[in-house]
């Protein structure tokens, strides 16, 4: 494939350059619709890029197919089948994860510092966690990521969980990052 192509960028740029105007999410309307502090503060250009991927860049159906050819493009680009771009928003994304991690299989392995995002996708999904606990630093006031022993004893008290566990946001990153953690790679951290 055509690395070059950047299929939601040009979408983006054409939305612009026709002018065009959503009725549909995110209700700050690209900034328009956004408290006036807020546009202040941030500048009005933070909102531009706030589109949707259909019925927004694309129409309804997706018939232009930007975000299909997106993901096409970054599967391709990292040796994948296939690649998802999360574009519903992060608490859906990660209720969706979980699904497709452990969905039906009982239990999942998680830091103790998840995301409140993952308490709804725990009851969504009929899951029971096995919580890892955190390391918390007195100085700064915050949790760090369970150190790689903490994950190892926790596979070690529970190998039943669907071979994966999950880190989940801290109150030093921006937004909820979710990688998988094969067994593996904790073992290979922890040396």
């Amino acid at each position: 494939m055509d690395q070059r192509q950047a299929p939601l960028l040009d979408a983006l740029e054409e939305y612009h350059r026709l002018g065009r105007y959503g009725y549909t999410p995110p209700g700050h309307r690209q900034g328009r619709g956004a408290d006036p502090r807020a546009r202040a503060a941030l500048g009005a250009d933070t909102y531009r890029a706030d589109v949707l991927a259909s019925a927004g860049l694309d129409d309804r159906s997706s018939s232009n197919k930007y975000l299909s050819t997106a993901e096409r493009l970054m599967a391709d680009a990292v040796g994948a089948q296939t690649a998802f771009f999360a574009t519903a928003g992060s608490s859906l994304s990660v209720k969706a994860a979980m699904l497709a991690v452990a969905g039906g299989q009982g239990q999942l392995l998680l830091s103790r510092d998840s995301h409140k995002s993952i308490v709804a996708g725990l009851v969504f999904a009929s899951i029971e966690p096995r919580w890892i606990p955190v390391r918390y630093d007195e100085d700064l006031h915050l949790a760090h990521p369970p150190s790689p022993e903490a994950l190892e004893a926790a596979w070690d008290r529970h190998p039943t969980p669907p071979g994966r566990s999950w880190s989940a946001r801290r109150p030093t990153a921006p937004a909820p990052t979710w990688r998988p953690w094969p067994r593996s790679a904790t073992a290979a951290a922890s040396r």
